[in-house]
């Protein structure tokens, strides 16, 4: 299974685009895979091409009306572990024997 960590914003469009990142939003939210939102990306987890699938079609999205994207992309494959979006969170929480803010 891969976590996979993505930032994706157009560039030349001002200091404001959620209307853009909002888009992004629903196709992730729309694909079935578990995913968190961070106030610097998204971090879905899934198989190989299922993650980057719905980065493909985020980017497809944006490129409709942006001439310019940046992206950021971090993976981590762990052969068949799932469930690691929370797991790997609660595991440092167990560590410190208090809950973090997520």
């Amino acid at each position: 299974m891969v976590l996979l960590e993505f930032s994706m914003s157009p560039l030349g469009k001002g200091e404001s685009v959620g209307k853009y990142i909002s888009r992004s939003l629903a196709i992730i939210d729309r694909s079935g895979l578990d995913y968190r939102l961070n106030p610097m990306g998204t971090v879905i987890e899934g198989d190989w091409n299922q993650v980057f699938g719905i980065v493909k079609r985020c980017f497809e999205a944006m490129k409709k009306d942006c001439s310019r994207i940046s992206v950021s992309i971090k993976v981590d494959y762990r052969k068949g572990r799932r469930g690691r979006l929370d797991s790997k969170v609660a595991s440092i929480e167990k560590r410190l024997k208090r809950k973090l803010k997520t």
